[in-house]
């Protein structure tokens, strides 16, 4: 990894951010101003968040975090970035369910003020597992917890994919899905297909994804079980903890309505990806976190339903991710990071683990 330039984030100026803000909040709030901007370094290449306090002496919120949408001009990781869904979503996710989701607070769907939509909504205060680096190696918090400190937030993590999906109303999330007579898997894919299309348009393709995506074919479930919502970027990296609870659920960009076991697939196999780094550097990692198998027998206890089809889905994962890596990668070549390799699937750090999966020998 310490191989590979870290990624540009922004290319925004956070003195004109904080400038440009404080104008937004004192037209909507009189009297109101912004104080202590900062952009976390964990921030992410899809979005920035924005961290900040508002003084005021009755303020909806005083403890600050916002939403905004890349910059357009900024190599983008995804082809559209719709921040009124995920308010929307939030909102509701906050209503029908026990998930600790923050509170939105405003939506700004005009890109006037700060160059592109924004959100607000509460700041969770709390500690997350690192991706850079990333938890399986020494050195944090998570990695240094005792086995069952990490098999309580494990446990708790779980939890609450299985609460989302059997509370949340699946018709609340018909905005979510892509339009078609076919199943809510099927959509899915064909959604999937179109970014990776997007994200080779004009450049290098990838023939490790197009193998993982006809090899997905031969793998399609004979019965993909009932949608539910997904949460879509199902990972711990993605919640806040106070200790080994879950205090807050963040990054809801990706929910679709799926089956159950998309984000099953997708948390399994997040947490593989950061292994299997560890692991190749000589280090042990966290070989008894989030396996396979105890994430599908949690989950089965849970909900009565027990996750089927795990090789489909863990391989939709790794292909998935591998699509996003590319497009991170050619962001990268963009900026003048890293140049092309002769075979661009170089550039998906997890290549040997997605052909791997692909050739079926992953999982032995």
């Amino acid at each position: 990894m310490a191989a590979v330039p870290r990624p540009r984030i922004s290319t925004r100026d956070p003195e004109d951010l904080a400038d440009r803000l404080g104008a937004w909040l004192a037209a909507r709030l009189p009297g109101a101003r912004v104080t202590g901007l900062r952009i976390p370094e964990s921030n992410g290449m899809s979005s920035e968040t924005l961290l900040f306090d508002v003084d005021h002496p009755e303020p909806p919120l005083r403890a600050c975090a916002l939403r905004l949408a890349a910059d357009p001009a900024a190599y983008t990781v995804f082809p559209e970035y719709d921040l009124g869904r995920q308010y929307r979503l939030m909102a509701e996710v906050a209503r029908t369910t026990t998930l600790p989701v923050p509170a939105v607070q405003w939506y700004e769907p005009d890109p006037g003020p700060l160059g592109a939509p924004f959100f607000v909504m509460e700041r969770v205060e709390g500690r997350v597992p690192p991706d850079v680096m990333p938890y399986t190696y020494e050195g944090n918090w998570l990695h240094s917890a005792s086995d069952a400190q990490r098999a309580a937030l494990e446990r708790a993590t779980i939890g609450l994919l299985a609460r989302l999906h059997d509370q949340f109303p699946v018709e609340r999330a018909e905005f979510l899905t892509p339009p078609g007579e076919e199943s809510a898997l099927r959509r899915h894919v064909t959604a999937q297909r179109a970014y990776y299309a997007w994200v080779v348009d004009g450049l290098p393709r990838s023939p490790l994804i197009e193998a993982a995506f006809d090899r997905l074919e031969e793998l399609w479930p004979h019965d993909p079980g009932t949608p539910v919502l997904n949460w879509g970027d199902a990972r711990i990296g993605n919640i806040i903890y106070d200790g080994f609870e879950p205090a807050a659920v963040l990054d809801w960009e990706m929910a679709a309505v799926a089956p159950r076991e998309v984000d099953l697939g997708w948390t399994v196999y997040l947490h593989r990806f950061f292994q299997d780094l560890t692991t190749s550097t000589g280090q042990r990692g966290l070989p008894d976190f989030l396996t396979r198998e105890n994430v599908v027998a949690r989950y089965a206890a849970l909900t009565g339903h027990t996750p089927r089809d795990m090789d489909f889905h863990t391989l939709y994962a790794a292909c998935r991710h591998a699509t996003v890596m590319l497009r991170i990668a050619y962001r990268q070549v963009y900026f003048g990071e890293i140049s092309v390799p002769r075979n661009p699937d170089r550039m998906i750090l997890h290549h040997d683990s997605l052909e791997a999966m692909v050739q079926g020998t992953y999982w032995k």
